[in-house]
């Protein structure tokens, strides 16, 4: 068994391979390997594990989104994934009733599965912990990070090129999934991932979250302020977790209800152009 210790975030994740050549085609990870660790989980590829659940709580067959099928097996969970609805079926993984160890099998698209394996893993794990993993489009820009929210195809990326573009200073953090952490100390970070969609971008940094902003396609340029509510709905709304899973549930809403509180949240109504960037930095940056 080929053991890899990881640290995301800040926090600890080891994953046990049947062999070391799959970690070559696993550089996104790369820049996360850590020394020894404490583990939030521990993932471990295994020959066969269960092909059905006892039930099934949640099934996700969106067209152009990844297949994912969650439910309950004895007493811990089952989870079955693949790249896309019509494509084979990639992993299957029984992960413990708190989501702190599982084991996957490997059918199809290996790196497809070990890193979607480790996506679910971590949001679940770690959603008790003041953690969210967040769908966003992330720019670093003077010391802080702005999160730039929209559902997949409707814009975040291409705003966060147009920053990179025209507002000096700006550099990519991760385009698809940063996380967000409400730390100890009340201060608020996000932080660069393994995970970021169609864009290699595996930054092992942090800053302080300096805003959220959810993008909306419209004729002009024009960003607004949210109340506490509207902001959190928006930021709940980004966030991936299996909610039915009440540890899980009141994890996101203490942490969002702080965080809300802490960092300012907008809407972005907007054309796909430099104006757009402009109006958005001179509205959160100031």
């Amino acid at each position: 068994m080929h053991s890899v210790s990881f640290d995301i975030a800040g926090h600890g994740v080891v994953l046990n391979l049947q062999g070391a050549s799959l970690m070559e085609q696993l550089g996104n990870l790369a820049p996360f390997v850590a020394g020894k660790v404490t583990p939030v989980f521990t993932l471990t590829q295994v020959g066969a594990v269960p092909e059905t659940p006892d039930e099934i709580l949640l099934e996700n067959r969106e067209p152009g989104f990844p297949r994912i099928s969650i439910g309950r097996l004895g007493d811990g969970w089952f989870m079955e994934m693949a790249p896309l609805p019509d494509l084979p079926t990639a992993a299957r993984m029984v992960a413990k009733d708190d989501f702190s160890e599982a084991e996957f099998q490997i059918l199809s698209s290996p790196a497809f599965a070990v890193n979607n394996s480790m996506m679910l893993l971590f949001a679940m794990s770690t959603a008790p912990l003041g953690t969210l993993e967040v769908h966003a489009s992330t720019i670093m820009n003077d010391g802080k990070g702005y999160l730039f929210l929209a559902p997949s195809g409707t814009g975040k990326s291409t705003h966060s090129q147009q920053w990179l573009k025209y507002i000096p200073g700006s550099e990519l953090l991760n385009d698809d999934n940063p996380i967000v952490r409400l730390l100890p100390d009340g201060s608020v970070r996000v932080y660069g991932s393994p995970w970021s969609g169609k864009t290699p971008c595996y930054k092992k940094m942090d800053v302080p979250a300096g805003a959220f902003v959810r993008i909306r396609r419209a004729p002009e340029n024009k960003i607004t302020r949210l109340s506490v509510l509207e902001s959190y709905a928006s930021l709940y709304s980004s966030c991936s977790a299996f909610r039915p899973v009440k540890t899980i549930a009141d994890g996101l809403h203490a942490t969002i209800s702080t965080i809300v509180g802490k960092v300012p949240c907008y809407v972005l109504d907007c054309l796909p152009d430099r104006g757009a960037a402009e109006t958005c930095y001179n509205e959160v940056h100031g």
